[in-house]
Parts: structure tokens; C-alpha cells; sequence
């Protein structure tokens, strides 16, 4: 969108942006809500965790390891150390937000992939899309994941395996479909696919969050390297 269109235009494009991500996680969220009370938790119980960890990553992996047999603890040690990227969006997301005080908890509590993603890329519009894009994806997929985990704990029996519904394709599609336009050079591609591989590697070797983690951090260093490397050969310290 160009730099010069009218902020209705750019408010309309966010906020279907916004909508349109919130019910693809929303549809995610079903899954979870299902899988939660077939993992031994209740519906309260199932619902708890959407409001209060809300990040979908962390919540699946609690309860992988619950339904697996696996110990709480451990299962909490998977959801921390996977939702530990959230602090390095919320780094990256401090410069543009600038929020204070009350505002800064609650954006806290909405610093997720997908708001991260909307707001990022909307931020090269201005200051007022990106932030627009934050606060309407976070609390659009906030209002829509923890109804559909309502939904999903409630009716979870009668639906059978959501996973044969294809509802856990959903948010990663969405995800990719944030993350491509993004992907406008060579850097970028060979970044994503290399985190990809880094995650793959990983995967027999370590707990269940623990790749996601891996490759974000691989991520990052190669970021950093690179822009170290650029600053170098324009002879800059």
C-alpha cells in the first residue's frame, strides 16, 4: 500500500487484516479447547490457559505433555522455554509501541506471531498502522481463540479428533501467509528455510517447543551477524 493512501484506507486494510487472522486462530483455537479436555484438563481449566498464557504455541505444548502422561512440570518447563520468543517480539515491537504504564502490561498480554507479524508489516506505512495492526490482531485473535476454546471444550466429544478436521493446519497457514509477502529477497528466503532446517534438526533431540525456540534464536544470530557485517563494510563501528 502506498505511503500516500488516505488513513481510512489504511485503517479499513488493517482492520480486515486483523479479522481475517483473528478467525483463522480462532478456528485453531477449537482445536485446542478440544484437545484440552481430552488431555484430562476441565473446561475451566482448559479455558484458564487461553486467557492467561495465551500463546497457542506454549498452551499445545502443556497439554501434549499432560496427555501424554507426562509430568506438569515438565510440561510447564516445554511452554515457558517455547514462549520465551515472545520476548524477543516484544523487543523488537518496544521501539514502535511505546507504551507506558497499564498499556504496557496489557500489550504484554497480546504479544503474540501473529500481531507481531501484522504490526511489522504495517509499519512500514507509519507509526499509527503498526500500531493499529498490533492492538486489532491482539485482541481479535484474544476475543476469537478463547470463545472457540470454549466452544471446543464444551463440544470436544461430539466433534471427535479435531486434528481429522484439519483445524491444526490453520494457524500455521495463516502464519505463512503473513510471513510470505515478507520474503522479498534472497537473505530473507535462505534465513526462513535455514530456521526451518535448524528447527527439523532439532526436533529428535530435544522437548516438544524446545525447535521453535531453537530457530528463532538461530534467527536472530544470523540477523544480528549480518547486520554486523553490513555495518562493517560501510565502515561504520
Amino acid at each position: 500500500m502506498s505511503e500516500a493512501a488516505p488513513w481510512q484506507v489504511v485503517r479499513a486494510s488493517v482492520g480486515r487484516t486483523a479479522l481475517g487472522v483473528g478467525v483463522a486462530t480462532g478456528a485453531y483455537g477449537l482445536s485446542f479447547g478440544a484437545l484440552g479436555t481430552a488431555s484430562g484438563l476441565s473446561v475451566a481449566q482448559t479455558c484458564a490457559l487461553s486467557v492467561l498464557m495465551f500463546t497457542g504455541g506454549s498452551q499445545f505444548a502443556l497439554i501434549g505433555v499432560i496427555g501424554g502422561g507426562g509430568n506438569p512440570l515438565s510440561g510447564a518447563m516445554s511452554a515457558v522455554l517455547l514462549g520465551t520468543r515472545n520476548a524477543l517480539y516484544g523487543a523488537r515491537l518496544a521501539p514502535l509501541l511505546g507504551l507506558r504504564g497499564l498499556r504496557r502490561v496489557l500489550g504484554a498480554q497480546l504479544v503474540i506471531d501473529e500481531s507481531t507479524a501484522v504490526a511489522l508489516a504495517n509499519e512500514q506505512e507509519g507509526v499509527r498502522p503498526g500500531r493499529l495492526g498490533f492492538w486489532a490482531t491482539g485482541l481479535s485473535v484474544f476475543v476469537l481463540w478463547n470463545l472457540a476454546t470454549l466452544v471446543g471444550a464444551v463440544a470436544g466429544q461430539a466433534i471427535g479428533d479435531p486434528r481429522d478436521l484439519g483445524l491444526d493446519a490453520a494457524i500455521p497457514a495463516a502464519f505463512l501467509a503473513l510471513l510470505a509477502p515478507r520474503l522479498r529477497d534472497r537473505s530473507s528466503w535462505l534465513m526462513a528455510l535455514g530456521a526451518g532446517a535448524v528447527a527439523l534438526v532439532v526436533v529428535p533431540f530435544v522437548p516438544a517447543g524446545v525447535p521453535v525456540l531453537v530457530a528463532a534464536v538461530f534467527a536472530v544470530l544470523v540477523a544480528s551477524a549480518t547486520r554486523a557485517a553490513g555495518r562493517g563494510e560501510a565502515g561504520v563501528p
